[in-house]
């Protein structure tokens, strides 16, 4: 094993000048240590390990770093800079090094790797996984041909995610932030586009590649707790600095047609579906038309399935619900207002080829996109959903579309992926999105306080899980105004009645709810069954309500896994069926088929509502009904009583 270099992580800028430190030569050593956790440097082979209270938490894998043409291989000279340590490390390419430089502060301490001389290419950096334990974070996953419609490990390595387009402008809600059961994370830094992979590219390796630029950075954080690594990274990106749903949202659900029609959907379809709903019982703050209105995508006028919109909207008025639209800043070439745009230089232009509107796939075909950073094409597509409002009686919108996309130019040379997402937000801020939320996202958009909805879900238990586990994904990764997708799914399927039964019963105990499968078209017991979920999700929403008022103090997520709260119990590190709503209340709902399950229960007593009963410690073979959804109140807390005043 080679000398080792070692430096404690709380070194703050000024301590290497106030302790007197001189530079450090290539094969002298540096041992300062502060705030009980280190990070040795071994000079060759190089590597970085980072321990914590003895602990090793996080290390490099070999090899640490590489980049186009070369690996790093050992530590040529190192000396301080302005508090930092720098340090020239030698690789497999002798025309090349690469230099980084180590950036200490509290809890934490920077990273930053750059080619020398300086490369367009890529370069990453690797950790060994074993290192931190179990590693959760970075939001909604891929792995090849699997999105995350049908793919979200829990934790991260066990599903070996595989991400090749990481970055601002994807659809996929995606965070640069990483955190591990040991209580190290990493926040990656920069908006360029990323190849992430935990485990998929080299086993039990986490790679972090920058793809063009020679450079990287990232902070590593190191706590007590994987809850604390949470926090601070909320630090990072912020609290919400709102609720974007006002109360009435979190009460009831919102109704959207797509799951129940797809593109098929009529204006007496839609009509009917919603008085259904209606003459159940079954309450709705608003019924919202998705996709299969418009005459073309990217135009703004109703098609021939809909021969009075006016008169549709005063209808679901009448029902003493609001209605909202399914809209889309994408523009298919055969639309009118895509041949507008495109003459007016109103839609994003090709990177390739600057003098032509950029192309771009979706789930309809090819399609232009609007330019949010021009203001005559900002002012031009938010005077459309205005005539929509206007025209119509229109109450909000579903915004379900990308504002960027890497093969595009943006409007001026210093706007970058992540300023797009903002532009996107400050669009969607202006408008009532109806609980149903929009997929905005990247470090900093927590602060917008937007409903944060799931990508689409297939129809069936497999998919129920993978919801679950992808809720409790965006909740760590600070997006506490989680729903899940449509209740019973939206891939292109329709569940059958144990699915949406056991889907609305896990919605229930979620922050919102949002639906569209109606129980009408079932039996009886069915639409019962359904509407005792969203009845119990009413008798929840004060305690939800005061969770989210929590949630804009703090930043702390309302769905919570176990761990959160007993950072001791080993064996919640690995459940991936369960979470607590707040502290006070653990939900282990029934994600197959069947009507029996082990419930692990943490520390303490716990109040079993559908039993009537105190109990400790793990149930197995627990019996839940059809009917029922299995709650656990955490007993000696100050929500104690009012939750069992709810619940029973």
């Amino acid at each position: 094993m080679g000398r080792t270099i070692s430096l404690a992580v709380a070194l703050a800028t000024a301590v290497a000048s106030c302790l007197g430190l001189a530079p450090v030569a290539a094969a002298s050593g540096l041992s300062v240590d502060r705030s009980g956790y280190r990070l040795d440097i071994d000079r060759a082979p190089f590597r970085l390990t980072v321990r914590h209270g003895g602990q090793v938490v996080l290390r490099t894998a070999s090899p640490a770093i590489d980049f186009d043409g070369g690996t790093v291989t050992n530590v040529r000279s190192s000396h301080y800079s302005a508090g930092n340590l720098v340090l020239s490390l030698g690789t497999t390419d002798p025309a090349r090094t690469v230099q980084l430089t180590i950036g200490p502060g509290e809890h934490r301490f920077s990273l930053a790797a750059q080619v020398r001389p300086p490369s367009a290419g890529r370069l990453g950096v690797h950790y060994d996984l074993a290192s931190g334990g179990h590693w959760y974070g970075q939001g909604e996953t891929t792995r090849g041909a699997q999105d995350p419609i049908a793919f979200q490990p829990w934790p991260l390595e066990t599903g070996q995610p595989l991400d090749p387009a990481f970055g601002p402008a994807e659809y996929y809600m995606t965070e640069p932030f990483w955190f591990t059961s040991r209580g190290s994370g990493l926040y990656l830094l920069g908006n360029g586009v990323k190849d992430v992979s935990l485990g998929n590219r080299h086993p039990g390796v986490f790679d972090l590649t920058e793809l063009a630029g020679g450079e990287l950075s990232a902070t590593v954080l190191v706590r007590d707790t994987a809850r604390e690594v949470f926090q601070d990274y909320v630090g990072i990106a912020g609290k919400p600095e709102k609720s974007d749903a006002p109360d009435y949202q979190y009460r009831e659900p919102v109704w959207n047609s797509w799951a129940q029609f797809y593109t098929a959907v009529t204006q007496q379809g839609f009509l009917d579906w919603a008085r259904g709903i209606h003459d159940a019982g079954i309450p709705a703050h608003t019924f919202s038309l998705d996709d299969g209105w418009s005459a073309h995508y990217g135009d703004f006028t109703f098609n021939a399935k809909f021969p009075d919109p006016h008169g549709m909207v005063d209808q679901v008025h009448r029902l003493g619900a609001r209605f909202g639209l399914w809209v889309s800043l994408w523009a298919n070439p055969d639309s009118a207002n895509y041949a507008l745009a495109a003459s007016r230089g109103w839609l994003l232009k090709s990177k390739a080829d600057p003098a032509k509107p950029c192309t771009v796939q979706w789930w309809n075909g090819s399609a232009g996109i609007v330019d949010l950073a021009n203001p005559e094409a900002n002012a031009w597509y938010q005077g459309q959903l205005h005539q929509l409002m206007t025209d119509y009686g229109v109450d909000g919108f579903k915004f379900d579309t990308r504002f960027f996309d890497e093969s595009c130019a943006p409007y001026r040379p210093d706007l970058s992926m992540a300023d797009y997402q903002r532009l996107g937000a400050q669009m969607a801020d202006g408008y009532d999105l109806q609980g149903v939320g929009i997929r905005s996202h990247w470090t900093g958009a927590q602060r917008n306080g937007f409903v944060v909805r799931e990508i689409d879900k297939e129809a069936n238990f497999a998919a129920l899980g993978v919801a679950v586990r992808q809720l409790l994904a965006l909740s760590t990764v600070g997006y506490p105004f989680v729903t899940s997708d449509m209740i019973g799914g939206s891939d292109g399927q329709h569940p059958d009645r144990q699915v949406l039964i056991r889907w609305a019963q896990a919605a229930a105990a979620t922050p919102l709810m949002y639906a569209s499968t109606s129980p009408v078209g079932f039996d009886a017991q069915t639409v019962q069954y359904y509407r005792d979920a969203v009845r119990l999700h009413e008798r929840l929403t004060p305690y939800i309500l005061r969770q989210r008022d929590r949630a804009l103090a703090t930043g702390e997520p309302i769905m919570k896994p176990l761990f959160f709260e007993d950072p001791q119990d080993q064996a919640a590190y690995t459940i991936t069926d369960e979470w607590l709503l707040g502290d006070g209340l653990l939900v282990a709902p029934v994600l197959t088929e069947g009507t029996s399950r082990d419930v692990h229960l943490g520390h303490g007593a716990w109040f079993d509502v559908a039993n009537h009963r105190v109990v400790r410690g793990d149930l197995h073979d627990y019996h839940a009904g059809p009917g029922t959804l299995p709650l656990f109140v955490r007993m000696g807390t100050g929500d104690t009583d009012s939750l069992l005043a709810a619940l029973l």
